[in-house]
């Protein structure tokens, strides 16, 4: 991780150092936003050029997903270098000048985080894998030797996320574990070169002006490296899902109570700029564990996956967001909403998909068994985003979910670029369907992504979801996301929220403050609207009543 000059952007975040806790934040997946230099590839320069559509849209900052040196064997998420650009996307001077412009905007710049694991490639491995076993340098990293006669087997039957054995054997005999991808080596951090190596980079780029971080895999840096290590006893327990079978902090690399020393010494950090940089962690652990992470002290901040995989029922997602929402004031912190991101099905989609769908065979299928009815998944997932947006916190949005865009399911096979589709051994196909590059134009090679085609190519009807399609155009769902955007930055007034009881079935509403209201209907029946001032509503109203599959906002 080299050192490199810092060049000073001027810090023109607002001066609210809590401006994070009701804001909205644009996920911009950088190779597929729009390529500038016509190479296929969406590139920091094509950031840049696009920012007054985040302007426009209403967002308060934009969240980068990685964009450093990498071989793009997991989208970027194996980093080469942490305080680098890679070129193919720009330089840190394009780095520069798309930070200055967003803040010139208003926007703030959030950057993405790695730090359970490098690359392959990046300095410290390629030291590690010179050094030999024992030396300093395979000790930034997990390197065991292998089990069986002549050390022939993995150390642990850790599994990894993507599938397999989360162990890889290297020429002279020793295992080094990957719980991602075999290009993407964890780090040990109970290595403190390895804590303070990120102290710098989290300088680094405070000192270039960025605001925030996105803290990836947060909760699986700290291992129980304790001697010997210890099996799980079965594959599924290697998954997140299965922290629910361990006891608070007793898995052998998920969420472990040593973790958050971490983020404390992380906030230290933050804390002595002015204002404060914020931080939010991806962490896919129980509610109130996962609540930890934000506290004051820590990270301040964690995304509330119980709302993304909650089902499209009345009454589950009431239970979810009120938890959610006590979770968030236990830790001091303010709720995260979020719907859509780089690594699950759009929800365009999703949210019409019958419950139990096992989605890995139904991408397999490439979206027809079943068949998925898209202007019904387009009206759920438009009063999902209207429901989003008017509960108390913060919401994340992915980029394309204000176009409307479904799931690409059907993408051939032999374009896949996602490690899951080799590493499953082509039982799941990964998540390139939801990365598909944007459509900025009804029309181009690449509809308008840049000026060939685009690195995942774009289905046919692409181009009547594209900005230019849907710009000015009432009803639209590019207008709906700016007109909620515009009233909900007017109507915002404090963190309450009141539920009202006395609801038709399949119905939630809440009144935020004494000013407005939210109501949804998730019935299939047409009900009648409770006393207001029609503000906005996710689908035309039904001669007054509000419709199944549909949200109102109404002023009181």
């Amino acid at each position: 991780m080299t050192v490199r000059s810092t060049t000073r952007t001027p810090d023109l975040s607002s001066k609210d150092p809590n401006w994070w806790r009701q804001a909205v934040i644009y996920q911009v997946y950088p190779r597929s936003f729009a390529d500038a230099d016509g190479d296929g590839l969406g590139d920091l320069r094509g950031i840049t050029q696009r920012l007054t559509h985040l302007a426009a849209l209403g967002v308060d900052a934009l969240w980068l997903s990685p964009f450093y040196p990498s071989e793009l064997a997991d989208g970027g998420y194996d980093v080469d270098d942490y305080r680098d650009v890679d070129p193919r996307l720009g330089s840190l001077d394009d780095f520069d000048a798309m930070a200055a412009e967003a803040h010139r905007l208003g926007l703030k710049v959030i950057v993405d985080l790695v730090p359970n694991h490098t690359s392959h490639r990046h300095a410290w491995f390629r030291e590690a894998l010179d050094a030999g076993p024992g030396s300093p340098a395979r000790d930034r990293y997990v390197f065991r030797d292998g089990r069986g006669e002549h050390g022939e087997l993995p150390p642990t039957d850790w599994q990894s996320v993507f599938g397999g054995s989360a162990w890889k054997r290297v020429p002279d005999g020793q295992w080094y574990l990957h719980l991602f991808a075999p290009q993407q080596p964890d780090l040990n951090w109970e290595n403190e070169q390895v804590r303070a190596d990120f102290r710098t980079t989290l300088k680094f780029w405070c000192d270039r002006g960025v605001d925030g971080f996105r803290v990836d895999v947060a909760h699986a840096l700290v291992k129980d490296l304790t001697e010997p290590l210890r099996d799980l006893g079965a594959p599924e327990l290697s998954s997140e899902a299965a922290l629910a079978e361990f006891a608070p902090g007793a898995h052998p690399f998920y969420d472990r109570d040593d973790v958050h020393e971490v983020y404390r010494d992380w906030r230290k950090i933050l804390d002595a700029y002015t204002p404060p940089r914020m931080a939010v962690a991806e962490a896919w652990v129980p509610g109130a564990r996962r609540a930890l992470y934000a506290r004051p002290d820590e990270l301040g901040q964690a995304f509330n996956f119980e709302y993304l995989q909650a089902r499209w029922e009345a009454a589950e997602l009431r239970e979810v967001i009120t938890g959610s929402l006590a979770d968030a004031r236990a830790a001091g912190a303010s709720a995260t909403w979020v719907l859509s991101n780089h690594d699950v099905v759009r929800h365009a989609t999703r949210l019409v998909l019958p419950p139990g769908t096992d989605t890995d065979a139904w991408l397999l299928s490439g979206g027809h068994a079943p068949a998925v009815d898209e202007r019904a998944g387009l009206r759920r997932g438009r009063a999902a985003t209207l429901l989003m947006l008017a509960l108390p916190g913060s919401a994340y949005v992915y980029q394309g979910e204000e176009l409307g865009l479904p799931e690409v399911a059907d993408l051939p096979t032999e374009v896949l670029q996602d490690p899951i589709w080799e590493q499953t051994g082509h039982v799941r196909k990964g998540r390139d369907g939801c990365r598909v590059p944007l459509p900025w134009t009804t029309g181009g090679p690449s509809y308008g992504f840049g000026a060939g085609a685009a690195w995942l190519p774009q289905p046919p009807d692409f181009g009547s979801y594209a900005v230019q399609a849907q710009d000015g155009v009432a009803g639209s769902t590019l207008e709906l996301y700016r007109t909620a955007l515009r009233l909900r930055r007017k109507l915002l007034d404090g963190e309450a929220l009141t539920w009202a009881d006395d609801v038709p079935a399949g119905v939630l509403q809440f009144d935020r403050s004494d000013s407005w209201r939210c109501v949804t209907n998730l019935s299939g029946a047409t009900v009648d609207l409770p006393a207001g001032e029609v503000l906005l509503s996710s689908a035309p109203l039904d001669d007054g009543r509000l419709g199944p599959d549909t949200t109102v906002w109404l002023g009181l």
